[in-house]
């Protein structure tokens, strides 16, 4: 479990959450014909979330590696909504 704030929180849950958000950023991403580099971070943080929710993240390599994976994987799907504000017209 991660701790944020004094407060526990359910990790795998929150990941499961956040690969969500991330493949549905990463087809938009897709579809909109989004710079190669912002889709190849996306899919690369989806597959890492995917890879690191498939192992026990109590111990090992996965722990080590989740909290990073989490941070890049928020960076990445703000970094999508940055991207499709500034193209989309104000009405």
């Amino acid at each position: 479990m991660a701790e944020q704030d004094g407060e526990l929180l359910d990790t795998p849950t929150e990941m499961r959450h956040l690969l969500r958000a991330v493949k549905t950023s990463l087809e938009l991403a897709i579809m909109a014909r989004a710079p190669n580099d912002l889709v190849n971070r996306l899919a690369r943080v989806a597959g890492l979330l995917d890879a690191v929710g498939q192992l026990p993240i109590e111990e090992g390599p996965a722990r080590e590696m989740t909290a990073e994976v989490l941070a890049d994987a928020v960076s990445a799907v703000e970094l999508w909504r940055v991207w499709e504000r500034a193209r989309t017209p104000l009405a």
